[in-house]
């Protein structure tokens, strides 16, 4: 099988390497790289299960082989934490809202979720639902997901309102 050399940019720092033409994007993340928190579900796109982020949009990893990313920034799970001991607020937002429980669809609606409030920072309770609408979860009837992000979405505000002027020194 013919091999390629990649480079891209995965959760911010720029990673090269020498990858068979039909290695998908999922598995190198996984077995290359050692970035298991994205997971291999269905492994046809359907689950959400491989979400990440693709140049800023939400994308099927197991639907994309690894040479399609070349040239890409891809975010995963294990970049939305501010560093190795912190969490997001919308990953404390879904440990505050219990929006998990066996965890498995958790790093597709957390990326899918992010990428919302990327461009939406007051997002309808329609709106999360539609961009989460792609991921499937079998244990938490997606309320406590939903909540969890609208919970984001309202921390997110108060966190980015402007603040006033402080007064100036003389």
């Amino acid at each position: 099988m013919s091999q390629h050399e990649i480079a891209l940019k995965i959760n911010g720092e720029t990673c090269t390497a020498r990858v068979p033409a039909r290695l998908t994007l999922v598995d190198f993340l996984r077995e290359t790289l050692n970035l298991t928190g994205t997971h291999t579900g269905c492994e046809h796109g359907v689950c959400g299960a491989c979400t990440v982020l693709l140049d800023g949009q939400p994308v099927r990893s197991c639907l994309i082989f690894a040479v399609q990313a070349a040239g890409c920034e891809v975010v995963t799970v294990e970049g939305l934490a501010p560093d190795a001991v912190g969490m997001s607020v919308l990953q404390d937002s879904f440990c505050e809202e219990h929006a998990l429980q066996c965890g498995f669809c958790t790093p597709g609606m957390l990326l899918s979720a992010h990428a919302l409030l990327q461009n939406n920072s007051a997002p309808s309770e329609e709106d999360i639902r539609e961009a989460i609408g792609g991921n499937l979860c079998r244990c938490t009837g997606y309320k406590q997901i939903v909540q969890a992000i609208a919970l984001a979405a309202q921390r997110l505000s108060v966190a980015n309102a402007p603040t006033a002027d402080l007064p100036k020194r003389p």
